[in-house]
């Protein structure tokens, strides 16, 4: 049995980029968008203007979190905040909201971290970079 591996390309990483950038600007919140392959290594990068350095770091280890657990950074939170602090042993997790994987036809092709705002407008901005790519 073989299996077709679907890969996220460059081009790609742009496009999910782009749609979060206008979802970030049409807010009027300046982040940083990171954009990691299946194996959590960073594809695209994109710092908004007057956006925080401090979210630079940030953003890549919310995607490198989500794409390494296999499912969205606000998982993480809402297990340390149901009080299983064992989730802050693991390594790579980062328990902040804002990271999501990147899914295509059931086959987690990469990752979107989003850092500069509040955790839960990080994730509204990584939703809609991964909603217009996987509509278009």
């Amino acid at each position: 049995m073989t299996t077709e591996k679907i890969m996220l390309t460059l081009a790609d990483a742009k496009k999910i980029a782009q749609a979060a950038e206008q979802e970030a600007l049409a807010n009027q919140w300046p982040v940083v968008i990171a954009i990691l392959d299946d194996g959590g290594h960073l594809l695209y990068l994109q710092r908004l203007d007057n956006t925080q350095f401090g979210s630079i770091q940030v953003a890549i280890e919310k995607a490198r979190a989500a794409i390494a657990f296999r499912r969205p950074t606000k998982v993480l939170e809402d297990n340390i905040n149901q009080g299983h602090l064992r989730y802050l042993n693991l390594p790579g997790a980062l328990p902040i909201e804002g990271g999501l994987p990147i899914v295509i036809n059931g086959q987690f092709v990469g990752a979107i971290g989003v850092s500069g705002v509040r955790s839960n407008q990080d994730a509204q901005i990584a939703q809609a970079g991964i909603t217009a790519f996987i509509q278009d």
